[in-house]
């Protein structure tokens, strides 16, 4: 299961709100009643993050990912995707290559991702998303994933075809951790660090593959109302682990006031962009 992005483009922004001219208490705690009441009902199946159209954004990276992707696909005979969520990336790509693959562990995930992606004649894999993957040696000539939560670099690497390579945007170290210490206080250094992209260079070159791309960039992210918070929260389940509404009622409301205030919250989402390539045969046995 991957992490999603948040909406696109940012709509015209509010002005803060003070306390003069902003709603009384008791009309602030009706518009929090139906903004949270509203999120709790809204399916939190799939990857689709319409939802938050006009509620929050999130800013893109640079590289352009799905064009990126796209691109790769155009070239490549046989693909793998693996923890393609609900499909809605892969199926976004104009040309699919003659053999096309996806996998997906999550149950509501995998009948979205089959419903999309069979009509484009790719086939869906429910797979638990642990090693082994469910392929032969050297099956794809491509391999990609966008936000995986884990990436087996020695599995990539079998299933790879020598010459072959894994192409992945990915979640950065402390990503939107303004966020998740609103709700959990700070984080440890040890929390902070993961997901560190000169970690993933190394694991890369540990398995045989040549990093041949690696770029990161720290995203803005606005939430516009404290719905599209607790949406996002419950959507996006190892952001705060256990959360639900009650658990978490006095800091929503305490967010929810902020909000109110400043007109938004911002956080900053991290991302990495990784090329990896198998070395050619040849290659290998030169080294």
């Amino acid at each position: 299961m991957s992490e999603p992005p948040l909406a696109g483009p940012r709509p015209e922004p509010r002005p803060a709100r003070g306390h003069e001219s902003g709603p009384g208490p008791a009309a602030s705690d009706a518009r929090f009643d139906a903004l949270v009441a509203e999120a709790e009902a809204v399916s939190v199946d799939g990857w689709d993050f319409s939802w938050f159209d006009g509620r929050a954004t999130e800013q893109r990276p640079s590289w352009g990912y799905a064009r990126a992707m796209a691109d790769r696909m155009a070239r490549a005979g046989a693909a793998l995707d693996l923890q393609t969520g609900g499909g809605e990336v892969l199926a976004s790509v104009p040309v699919l290559p003659p053999l096309t693959v996806a996998t997906e562990s999550w149950p509501p995930n995998v009948a979205r991702a089959t419903a999309l992606l069979h009509p484009r004649g790719a086939v869906v894999v429910a797979d638990t998303d642990e090693p082994p993957l469910p392929f032969g040696d050297e099956a794809f000539d491509l391999v990609v994933s966008r936000h995986p939560v884990t990436t087996w670099w020695e599995e990539i690497a079998r299933v790879l075809r020598p010459g072959g390579t894994y192409f992945s945007q990915q979640v950065g170290p402390a990503s939107v951790f303004e966020l998740v210490e609103y709700f959990l206080g700070p984080q440890p250094a040890t929390a902070r660090a993961a997901r560190d992209p000169r970690r993933a260079r190394a694991d890369a070159e540990a398995a045989g593959l040549d990093v041949v791309d690696l770029r990161e960039e720290r995203l803005r992210v606005e939430f516009l109302d404290i719905g599209a918070v607790v949406h996002f929260l419950r959507k996006v389940v190892w952001m705060v682990p256990g959360f639900t509404v009650d658990a978490y009622l006095p800091r929503l409301r305490s967010l929810h006031r902020l909000i109110e205030a400043e007109g938004l919250f911002v956080a900053h989402s991290a991302r990495f962009l990784i090329e990896a390539r198998k070395p050619k045969r040849a290659e290998q046995a030169c080294r």
